[in-house]
């Protein structure tokens, strides 16, 4: 039976802590530069799960149920600006074989911002009353909890056992079986339990403002790659492969960018993943457009080489449907893509579950906003007042060039926004 959904959106006053309205304990949230969306409260529970084990194509077994609710969806939207009207939070597996669910959640309130400009969404099931006047302005935000730290150490990969993964990739390089492979480690420890999750999502933003922080489903992360951004027509999507760690000071940095604009390897790398996104992209767009070189994005810890694409959408499709067309693009896998993703299975000790796997929010028009879950960590409840387990993740593109010593250093800098946030 179709679910049946009733959605009004109203203009509110702009909300200046925007988390402070989310569940302490199971935040949904896309924030970037102050702006974004958060679901108030707990809300309804998930509208479309995809399970392990229910098909290879999870992205589009979500593309066609979303079209199938919005189809039916009843949506009051005057307001009209990214994020409003009925929307769906969502985080996907990396690997279609993950032993993971993929998930898109539909909240009962959404607060939103964009621009100066702030609303509230009510969502609920057909044959609800929703106000019918103006936005209740009693809306109160819950009090932060108490400040927490958690503990990480290696997981299932040790560094010892990345610097073999590495040593074996580029064996498989080497022969020719593939040109690159993203291979990732992880870190595991706990949090105690009830901490205010939110806290970490602050500390991310705060910290990171120009990448995209997420916290869905336990999936929390400040991410600097876009995938895919649909609004109007318009399609946009960033590639970043290629790092280095800051410098200590400014001439260090300057160094540090130099060695990065000229590295070959690094050069190499990129041209990958740019050539892997235009590739899957071109069938369903027009008017595609990219930079011949890539631009340098400094981050509080890193230097990454990065590249925009721009497009206009072609063939009528949603951004889930772009979603998968583009997942698993060779800046987080690898090339040739299927046997990177094969390389990946073996050379990694643990599922990726939703690490690296698509992030972001869709609306009742296919318009939305997706990245890659980088930089993140899986929380996930224990039982009756257990700690909470946490699992991060970060991983390198590896090359010919590539050497096993260093890319665990790049491995290490990317942990970092995670590892100093829970501490």
């Amino acid at each position: 039976m179709t679910t049946r959904l009733i959605v009004q959106t109203r203009e509110f006053d702009p909300v200046e802590d925007l988390l402070a309205y989310a569940a302490p304990d199971r935040p949904l949230a896309w924030l970037r530069r102050g702006d974004g969306i958060v679901a108030v409260g707990d809300g309804m529970p998930a509208i479309i799960r995809v399970a392990a084990g229910e098909g290879p194509l999870r992205s589009a077994i979500m593309a066609d149920a979303w079209r199938e609710l919005t189809a039916h969806a009843e949506v009051d939207d005057p307001v009209g600006l990214p994020g409003t009207g009925l929307v769906g939070f969502g985080a996907l597996t990396f690997d279609e074989g993950s032993g993971a669910d993929s998930i898109l959640i539909v909240p009962s309130i959404i607060l939103g911002r964009h621009q100066g400009r702030g609303w509230i969404t009510r969502i609920a099931p057909a044959g609800e009353d929703l106000p019918q006047d103006q936005p209740d302005a009693t809306l109160e935000p819950n009090p932060y909890g108490a400040h927490w730290a958690g503990t990480v150490g290696p997981g299932a990969q040790s560094p010892e056992g990345y610097q073999s993964s590495v040593r074996a990739a580029l064996q498989r390089i080497g022969s020719g079986e593939i040109g690159k492979v993203v291979l990732a480690r992880d870190l595991a420890g706990t949090i105690p339990a009830g901490s205010d999750l939110r806290r970490l999502v602050r500390a991310l933003s705060g910290g990171y403002p120009d990448t995209w922080t997420f916290a869905v489903d336990g999936l929390i992360g400040a991410s600097p790659e876009t995938l895919v951004t649909v609004q109007n027509g318009g399609v946009t999507a960033r590639v970043l492969a290629g790092t280095i760690g800051r410098g200590a000071d400014a001439d260090e940095d300057a160094a540090a960018s130099a060695h990065l604009a000229s590295s070959t390897k690094d050069i190499d790398e990129h041209e990958y993943a740019v050539q892997s996104l235009l590739a899957s992209l071109r069938p369903h767009v027009r008017a595609m457009a990219s930079s011949e070189q890539p631009f340098l994005l400094k981050l509080p810890n890193l230097f990454h080489l990065a590249t925009d694409v721009e497009a206009e959408l072609s063939d009528g499709g949603s951004a889930l449907d772009l979603v998968g067309a583009l997942h698993p693009t060779a800046a987080v896998a690898g090339t040739p893509t299927p046997a990177a993703v094969a390389a990946i299975r073996e050379l990694e000790p643990f599922d990726r579950g939703r690490y690296a796997g698509p992030v972001g929010w869709i609306d009742g028009n296919g318009n939305g906003e997706w990245a890659i879950a980088l930089r993140c960590a899986q929380f996930v409840a224990g039982d009756d007042g257990a700690d909470i387990a946490v699992t991060a993740y970060a991983g390198a593109g590896i090359v010919a060039a590539s050497d096993p010593e260093t890319e665990l250093l790049e491995t290490r800098v990317k942990f970092r926004p995670l590892v100093d946030a829970l501490a």
